[in-house]
């Protein structure tokens, strides 16, 4: 199978009602996409991406109207962040009706939906009139993609499509939310914090970040978001200053090349946008190892910690 860029929405919304599978851009990651109405075809996303079938995929909607058949419940508090954060990168688990497929959701009873904001997906959602199941086009446990270029990298020869919409202007995965005992918990961190979430909901949000036995949805699993270059957190050793490359936040005046910085600035959105981006250049220096800049562990500091942490833990 040839795979191939371009712009062509129908072109992509043809395949996807064909059966086939294709790669779309989304504000967070891009997604690798399948009817979710056909099973054939959802089943296509976990062989290309070798994802296990207990990982659930997240439903994506042009509106909360489209989604409601697909659902048995959205709770008022899920309301208000809705209309507070949608669309956009967030994403809301909740019960599920019997039109969404076991093999969506992993077996379980609940089913993750969101609604993206990317102008070009939130138009084919539109044009289909039907959800997407989508997660991030990357072979599984890989780094996750944010431009048409990457995804081309690691599922070229595997999808027929990538449907090109830039670079991502988010560059973290959605932020995951859940109802514990009629309190909002986050299962992934992502670029809408617990603190902008404590702003609607009047408390601050708790975290289930970690799978305890079966996996509840995307991003729970310990390792993830992996480079091929051994990654781990904090500074190279002087001994390894030319056979790693360091990654920082900002500048650092004292550290050999190889270096490679996430925000000339220092800001931290700008940081999280190129997170991926630049740990898809440093992986591919060909070097023995990566080092990154850990961040303050806090609003999206604790987003990208957690990615890292994930990406490390294969290495440990």
């Amino acid at each position: 199978m040839i795979t191939e860029i371009g712009t062509d929405l129908q072109h992509a919304r043809e395949l996807i009602l064909n059966g086939q599978i294709v790669s779309i851009p989304t504000e967070t990651v891009y997604g690798l996409a399948a009817d979710a109405n056909n099973e054939d075809a959802v089943c296509e996303i976990f062989k290309a991406k070798n994802r296990p079938t207990t990982n659930p995929l997240i439903l994506h909607f042009d509106s909360l109207a489209t989604a409601l058949p697909y659902i048995t419940n959205f709770p008022s508090i899920f309301e208000k962040l809705h209309t507070q954060f949608c669309p956009g990168p967030l994403t809301f688990v909740v019960p599920k009706s019997t039109l969404v497929s076991d093999l969506i959701t992993g077996g379980q009873n609940t089913v993750a939906i969101r609604f993206p904001k990317h102008p070009i997906l939130q138009q084919l959602l539109k044009e289909l009139g039907r959800p997407l199941a989508a997660p991030s086009a990357n072979l599984y446990g890989q780094l996750s993609p944010t431009n048409a270029m990457h995804v081309h990298s690691q599922l070229k020869d595997r999808i027929p499509y990538i449907l090109d919409g830039g670079n991502c202007s988010e560059g973290l995965e959605s932020t995951i939310i859940g109802l514990d005992e009629n309190k909002i918990v986050v299962y992934r961190y992502g670029s809408i914090t617990p603190e902008a979430l404590a702003e609607v909901t009047g408390y601050l949000p708790k975290a289930k970040v970690h799978a305890e036995g079966t996996v509840l949805t995307s991003g729970m699993v310990k390792h993830h978001y992996a480079t091929q270059t051994p990654l781990y957190l904090g500074f190279k050793p002087d001994e390894e200053s030319i056979s790693s490359v360091q990654i920082t936040i900002g500048k650092h005046e004292f550290i050999a090349d190889p270096h490679l910085i996430l925000s000339e600035n220092n800001q931290l959105e700008e940081a999280a946008r190129n997170l991926y981006a630049i740990l898809h250049s440093a992986d591919a220096l060909g070097m023995n190892k990566i080092y990154i800049e850990p961040f303050l562990n806090q609003g999206l500091g604790l987003a990208m910690n957690d990615r890292l942490a994930r990406a490390a833990a294969k290495f440990s």
